[in-house]
């Protein structure tokens, strides 16, 4: 096991001997801080785009379903003729940066993320570390009313005027304490200056959502058969909080699978996908895209790898607030919303 995987299993168990690393925490307690006082005060500065910019994030590390929240997001917006961009900061990618992702671009250049919102929505999208250079590198390219921001709610050399914060209540904010003793990325307070999203099948805020999976397709184009939820799987998945996936997998009847995690963003090789049987494998669409890397240079690669996509579902009261606050950003919407 990975240091990277005992941190995050010690994390979701909330582990006592977490506490060891406190002082570092108080460290990265300081800097965050200090960090986000410098580019207040304006002694750091930050970059304001020249159109709106909402972000969608996060205060834990760690998946919460913002990404199929932005997919969701994306499509919507699209449906009420608004022209919607999407930056990124492309993790696991390798670049050079800033990066144009379309439909051929691959997860190894701009990351697992942005290649699965492409091939999702078909959304103008860049990436990089430097999001004034992804926003100037699609506005060179595209006329746009409004930038969506991947991630990047701790990025203050970035300007907002929206901020929606995905709350995972499946995982919460575990022991509350601030990297590396938690998982949390800011302070719990933090959740109070933005639009908080709870993702919940058992909602207590109304503003709330869920993911709904879909049925399961094969990954192997080649191969033809049927899904059959009662065979033994390989669940492989590589996300920041695989627990989830395997409550869909029991959701949707699969009850018979082997877990095989892997660390967020990781870089599959073939050997990851080999085991002594053939039984089927199991995964996200995140993982997906970089798997079809590995199919696509091993075409005598005949093992079934099935991938579950999700929706994400939204409260009415999460399109009531997105629409009154893209009015008050001077977005025009149809009549009637």
């Amino acid at each position: 096991m990975s240091f990277a995987q005992l941190i995050q299993d010690a994390w979701n168990e909330q582990a006592k001997w977490l506490v060891v690393f406190r002082p570092l925490s108080w460290l990265y307690r300081g800097g965050f801080l200090l960090n986000k006082k410098l580019y207040q005060s304006g002694i750091k500065q930050s970059y304001k785009a020249p159109i709106p910019v909402m972000v969608i994030g996060n205060i834990t590390v760690g998946g919460s379903g913002k990404t199929p929240l932005l997919i969701h997001l994306v499509s919507y917006l699209n449906s009420l003729k608004l022209r919607v961009g999407v930056i990124s900061r492309g993790y696991g990618g390798q670049g050079p940066f800033p990066a144009y992702v379309d439909l051929d671009s691959t997860a190894e250049i701009v990351g697992d993320e942005p290649s699965l919102i492409v091939q999702s929505t078909g959304v103008p999208m860049a990436v990089g570390p430097n999001r004034q250079q992804s926003i100037e590198l699609l506005l060179s390219k595209h006329e746009l009313d409004l930038i969506i921001c991947d991630d990047g709610l701790q990025h203050w050399a970035l300007q907002r005027q929206l901020e929606w914060i995905v709350l995972d209540n499946n995982r919460g904010l575990g022991n509350e304490k601030l990297l590396p003793e938690g998982y949390l990325r800011e302070p719990k307070k933090r959740l109070a200056s933005g639009t908080v999203i709870e993702h919940s099948a058992d909602p207590s805020s109304p503003l709330n959502m869920h993911l709904e999976a879909a049925q399961p397709y094969l990954l192997n184009k080649d191969l033809v058969t049927t899904f059959d939820a009662n065979k033994d799987f390989y669940a492989v998945v590589g996300i920041g909080f695989p627990q989830r996936f395997y409550k869909t997998l029991e959701n949707m009847g699969i009850h018979q699978f082997q877990c095989h995690e892997f660390p967020d963003h990781y870089e599959y090789e073939l050997s990851d996908l080999q085991f002594e049987d053939a039984n089927p494998i199991i995964t996200t669409e995140k993982d997906a895209v970089k798997i079809l890397a590995i199919l696509k240079n091993n075409p005598d690669f005949k093992r079934e790898i099935w991938v579950v996509p999700v929706d994400a579902v939204l409260s009415p009261a999460c399109y009531e607030t997105l629409h009154a606050q893209l009015k008050q950003l001077g977005l025009k919407l149809p009549e009637g919303i």
